[in-house]
């Protein structure tokens, strides 16, 4: 551990040996470096070209420049790991009472009792060293916040966010996805790609937990999804395919809800495999919703050789998949009420006709305007697609 360096500030030249001679063991154990001014002009000279100085003894009546003085110098610093201890003569109260007022550490009355100066020393160095902590895990906690920033922006740069994402099929179908995190970085994902020259897959997940444990196993699940979504000729195989690896990766019983849905642009026509996910909403084109049965397939990545089953659903021209994750129907006001699925409903029974990025915006600002200023608890997801 690195010297506790003092500066001794004085104009009586016997005071200087007597600190050598009291702390002469500290000073050869390496524990105190001394460094000695005779007034407060010399003690500014030494604190700028030593800055690590933390604990400066300090007379108050000084030529040049008195203690006092010195102390207002030293509060201009603004180190809050500096500690001044004034010294002064038993009688020099008013003094003594004004530099305390002014934000001296501790005081030490003339003659000096060098017993009870040694433990106001180490009562400083006690304070310093938690100041010390203090900027430790200040930096810390700062580090942690700007890999949080740089993960969130990650996470969202691997996100799909340019619209319409598939401009040549736009006569065809409709497409806009949101994601926000609850947390400086989420669990929730979407995905869309093309699989062949008529087909498309759409994802929607939500992974269990929060933080940055979520955020990895929700890069890794999108992966692979996307990875066997390629691979793989309908819903159900690639969920199988996905869960068989993600539950053999697993870390601490991690699990994610997807849905994940094939639509065929030329047809309309959708196979689609729910793995424990929020049924969507169907708005038709005639403002009518239907909500899809509930999910009868298991979660994914907690339990392997388990053989996902696909559905079907047929999307008519006007109609839009309306997919979501619970942080919308789950979102709770500051009495603990959910905004659940009627009010969701509600809105979208006034939005049909409208476009993809509206079916979100209007969804999104409902939610708001439910929660008011309650916190967010979850991540707000959704992925709508609408057939033109």
């Amino acid at each position: 551990m690195a010297a506790i360096k003092i500066l001794s500030v004085d104009d009586e030249a016997p005071l200087e040996l007597l600190m050598k001679q009291y702390f002469r063991r500290k000073i050869r154990n390496g524990e105190y470096e001394f460094y000695f001014a005779h007034n407060g002009l010399e003690a500014l000279a030494i604190l700028y070209n030593n800055p690590d100085i933390e604990i400066i003894l300090s007379d108050i009546n000084m030529p040049e420049m008195d203690g006092l003085t010195l102390l207002a110098k030293v509060n201009e610093m603004r180190n809050p790991a500096l500690r001044v201890i004034m010294v002064s003569a038993y009688g020099d109260m008013k003094n003594i009472r004004q530099a305390m007022n002014n934000g001296a550490f501790d005081f030490a009355t003339k003659p000096i009792d060098m017993d009870d100066l040694s433990v106001t020393i180490e009562k400083a160095i006690e304070q310093i060293r938690f100041v010390h902590e203090s900027q430790k895990a200040h930096t810390q906690l700062e580090s942690l916040k700007k890999d949080l920033t740089t993960a969130r922006d990650i996470q969202q740069y691997i996100l799909p966010q340019v619209f319409p994402p598939f401009p040549e099929e736009s006569d065809k179908m409709d497409v806009y996805a949101s994601m926000e995190a609850a947390k400086d970085i989420g669990g929730d994902f979407y995905d869309f790609f093309r699989i062949d020259d008529e087909r498309f897959a759409f994802v929607i997940a939500d992974v269990c937990g929060k933080g940055i444990p979520a955020a990895l196993f929700m890069a890794v699940s999108r992966t692979m999804i996307r990875s066997k979504g390629s691979q793989c000729d309908n819903a159900g195989e690639c969920l199988t395919e996905s869960n068989r690896l993600l539950a053999s990766y697993s870390v601490d019983c991690m699990f994610l809800t997807v849905f994940y849905a094939i639509y065929n642009t030329n047809t309309g026509f959708i196979t689609y495999c729910n793995a424990g996910h929020n049924p969507p909403h169907l708005l038709r084109a005639n403002g009518t919703i239907e909500e899809l049965p509930m999910a009868r397939n298991m979660i994914v990545g907690a339990f392997d050789d388990i053989e996902y089953k696909e559905d079907t659903l047929q999307l008519e021209h006007g109609d839009t998949l309306v997919m979501f994750t619970d942080g919308v129907t789950e979102a709770m006001n500051g009495a603990e009420q959910e905004f659940g699925v009627e009010r969701l409903d509600n809105i979208l029974s006034g939005m049909a006709g409208k476009g993809s990025q509206q079916i979100v915006e209007a969804v999104k600002a409902g939610v708001s305007d439910f929660v008011d200023d309650a916190e967010q608890s979850d991540d707000i997801t959704m992925l709508v697609l609408k057939r033109e």
